[in-house]
């Protein structure tokens, strides 16, 4: 179990529950540590935990029968996934890799259901969770059809940004280059050209070890 103080500072959706809600969560969440390209868990896993990401960055993935990846989305810190799974008790759908080290927050699913059954707070919260994130693959089938590599770039790192998905998330992004790439689908010497692309239009800085937005309002309409 983690106490309340650290869930209220992990879990940005825990600060609408009752005292009594946070309690009970906080019981049944535990953190662990995984290494840089260390698997989560793997499409097919039956793993029975809603996730959040206490630091790091994750990429939500998934590799077809020929050995063609696919990438859903890029999770920093503040980000919680997975819920889908956990309500309907179902194996993984896809894979869940972490870019570099990271320390996630593990739920438990009786905790989960208990309060999706009696927390009203936490079931506005789902619900919240649930039409963003479909708004955001929606987005993705329309990034992946239509638009260049540029505009995939551009429309990866800004999905980074949406307020309820990723709550944690400043202006400057420490991320690398090759983590950038990976996220969009793009080598890594193609998501450098991508992003020299993008500073030379004003709308980001390339910085050592980590890029800072300057216009997030065109870099998620870009290539429009």
């Amino acid at each position: 179990m983690i106490s309340p103080d650290t869930l209220l500072r992990v879990a940005p959706w825990s600060r609408h529950l009752k005292p009594e809600e946070v309690d009970a969560a906080s019981a049944g969440i535990v953190e662990r540590s995984f290494a840089a390209n260390e698997h989560i868990f793997l499409r097919g896993d039956q793993f029975d935990y809603w996730t959040g990401i206490v630091t790091g960055l994750a990429r939500m993935s998934t590799v077809s029968r020929g050995g063609k990846a696919t990438t859903f989305a890029g999770m920093s810190a503040g980000a919680w996934f997975g819920e889908g799974s956990v309500l309907k008790n179902e194996p993984r759908r896809y894979d869940v890799v972490a870019l570099r080290d990271i320390r996630v927050a593990l739920m438990e699913r009786p905790t989960f259901m208990w309060l999706f059954e009696n927390s009203v707070g936490f079931n506005r919260f789902l619900v919240t969770q649930l039409n963003e994130r479909l708004g955001q693959f929606i987005g993705l089938v329309e990034v992946g059809r239509t638009l260049d590599a540029t505009a995939r770039l551009a429309r990866s790192i800004a999905s980074l940004f949406n307020p309820i998905l990723y709550p944690n998330t400043t202006r400057h992004l420490e991320i690398t280059q090759e983590e950038i790439g990976a996220l969009s689908g793009l080598s890594r010497q193609n998501a450098n050209q991508c992003l020299k692309t993008l500073e030379r239009e004003g709308l980001l800085r390339v910085e050592y070890g980590g890029v800072t937005v300057l216009d997030l309002d065109r870099l998620r309409c870009y290539g429009d």
